[in-house]
């Protein structure tokens, strides 16, 4: 069975990522397990170019094939931030409490009919031999003005889902896995892995 690992330290992530793909030939590691500790600069303009540095680099140091996403929140009143700063919106080493301490302060005045945003997501698999593929999904919503909810991880507290009334944080991971934007991006990531463009080794 082929190794497939996720360049990410983000067990949220990594959790869904394996639920997601439980069907597939793949032995699903993380860099914990796999016991790497690397660190990629995300320096990139977008969610696609995080998305590919990391995949990218982390499979040319280690020779494996890669999965690696880069995602976010975009507020439209705020110009689509923290969109790339997402995880970094209240400081480098920000919690998620803090980051979104810092979106609802910044919100405080402004009208739910005003508070729309989106989740983003970026995925890529990179093969040693250069060959990646790379898909997106993207879920739509508004910013709740208190935290509800304790599942999920980020700014899931705050995310009212488009034609739901609750928050991301409010599903359980299987509504989530459904339609989510790391969801979206992961199905569309399944759908080209099963078809014949797709290297089998």
């Amino acid at each position: 069975m082929k190794q497939l690992l996720i360049a990410s330290n983000n067990e949220g992530k990594i959790k869904e990522i394996k639920k997601v793909f439980s069907g597939l030939d793949y032995e699903i590691i993380s860099m914990k397990e796999k016991g790497l500790n690397l660190t990629i600069i995300e320096d990139q303009p977008d969610f696609a170019g995080n998305s590919f540095k990391k995949a990218s680099e982390v499979s040319k140091q280690t020779g494996e094939i890669v999965l690696a996403d880069d995602s976010g929140l975009e507020v439209e009143v705020l110009g689509n931030k923290p969109g790339v700063l997402s995880a970094r919106f209240a400081g480098e080493y920000a919690t998620d409490q803090e980051n979104n301490e810092k979106l609802l302060l910044l919100l405080k005045d402004v009208p739910n009919e005003r508070r729309r945003a989106r989740f983003r997501c970026v995925m890529t698999m990179y093969w040693p031999d250069g060959f990646y593929i790379q898909t997106e999904g993207t879920c739509h919503g508004r910013i709740g003005f208190v935290p509800k909810g304790s599942h999920g991880f980020g700014y899931d507290p705050l995310f009212i889902l488009e034609g739901f009334e609750k928050t991301m944080a409010q599903l359980t991971i299987e509504e989530k896995n459904k339609i989510s934007h790391r969801a979206l991006a992961l199905k569309a990531l399944l759908e080209l892995l099963l078809s014949k463009t797709v290297p089998k080794d």
